[in-house]
């Protein structure tokens, strides 16, 4: 492990005070105005937690895979958008580069987006491709020593607060899959980096989301990540089991706190003389969401375990997350449904959270593009 046991607990018991001092009582006000204070987003820098999974030698923390889901387990009981601030920085965002960037883009922005002092946004998804990755058109044309960007992407998470957007272009006209693909870092202020106006979203507000446009936008060669063109796609497909395994324990995290919401409502909530949590078809649900809990819990340890010993967990990562966004799913309905009334209520906060959970079933991977992933892997090593 990166961090000796004493100091990983010192970290967990830290992330896990915050959340419950600082955050839990801000989200219905970031709910609200769908914007998180900047007091916040500061101490989250101090906290070190955009640079969670980046080396110490840029800044970073450096946890390993099995700390960083313990991190997010605990950061995960807060509204989902308190973590969206932080999360491409731990990501997507940043394991590009500490993976497949050159030494140069490393020591350029490792440090500021360990630090937060900017803030990562990917951009993939486009209005005609988004489980169809590998569809993409927009363009990376080269011309002297830059490449020229042309396109729009859209459902960007953080793209209006973002300084450095990862952005998948075809640099390869001659091949429409993804083999033509690379990665580009561009930074805030290029000149044909356009931002959209923020999308009116059902949760998860305070995270914003919105269009990423590229009109001639002149890149630099030397942004490309790695310096080697058509490499782009794979260099994604090897930080995604990372990220399935984050989002996974971001959702059980998420389970957990709504159950622990729904009991405690339970236990006060009386009705023909008695609290509704002695009722034996109330226990049948919250024993359900328990166990539900309990095996995403499970499952992202040891695949978590797997990968920090190197072994391939594409399998487990899809497992994984797929059934943990549709465990929380579950759990969050049956919050909803034990609270009945106040549930579908939004002074009670159940309903926020019931809304916020539906998004881990979409990105980073449907539990439809999951499904296939495990299956194939099944047929493929079944034999």
């Amino acid at each position: 492990m990166a961090l000796d046991s004493d100091t990983l607990k010192q970290l967990i018991d830290t992330v896990d005070r915050f959340v419950h001092e600082r955050l839990l009582p801000m989200e219905a006000e970031v709910a609200e105005t769908d914007i998180l204070p900047a007091s916040i987003i500061s101490e989250m820098r101090d906290l070190g937690l955009f640079g969670l999974s980046i080396p110490e030698s840029y800044g970073g923390l450096g946890l390993n895979m099995r700390e960083e889901i313990e991190v997010a387990l605990a950061i995960g009981q807060a509204a989902p958008a308190f973590r969206s601030i932080f999360g491409t920085n731990v990501g997507i965002g940043s394991q590009a580069i500490v993976i497949d960037g050159t030494e140069s883009q490393k020591g350029k922005y490792l440090p500021e987006l360990a630090s937060g002092e900017i803030i990562g946004s990917f951009c993939l998804t486009e209005p005609g491709s988004g489980s169809d990755a590998g569809s993409l058109t927009t363009t990376a044309t080269k011309e002297g020593d830059s490449y020229i960007l042309n396109g729009t992407k859209r459902y960007i998470t953080n793209a209006p607060l973002a300084g450095l957007y990862t952005v998948m272009a075809r640099t390869d006209q001659n091949t429409k899959t993804a083999r033509g693909v690379s990665a580009f870092l561009v930074e805030a202020g290029t000149p044909g980096l356009l931002i959209g106006k923020p999308e009116k979203k059902m949760g998860q507000q305070g995270a914003p989301v919105a269009d990423v446009v590229f009109e001639n936008c002149r890149v630099p060669a030397e942004n490309i990540i790695g310096g080697v063109e058509n490499l782009g796609f794979k260099t994604a497909m090897k930080v995604l089991d990372k990220g399935r395994l984050h989002i996974a324990a971001v959702c059980t995290g998420l389970a957990g706190r709504i159950l622990r919401d729904t009991v405690l409502y339970a236990k006060e909530r009386f009705q023909f003389g008695q609290a509704i949590a002695d009722f034996q078809l109330v226990q049948a649900m919250i024993a359900d969401s328990e166990t539900d809990i309990y095996a995403a819990k499970c499952m992202v340890r040891d695949a978590a375990i797997d990968r920090d010993a190197g072994l391939d967990i594409t399998r487990k990562a899809s497992c994984s997350k797929l059934f943990a966004s549709e465990m929380l799913g579950r759990v969050a309905d049956r919050g909803v449904q034990i609270l009945g009334g106040a549930g579908y209520i939004a002074d009670y906060g159940m309903e926020q959270l019931y809304r916020d959970a539906r998004l881990f079933r979409i990105y980073e991977g449907t539990s439809q593009i999951q499904q296939l992933i495990i299956a194939k892997d099944v047929i493929r090593t079944t034999g």
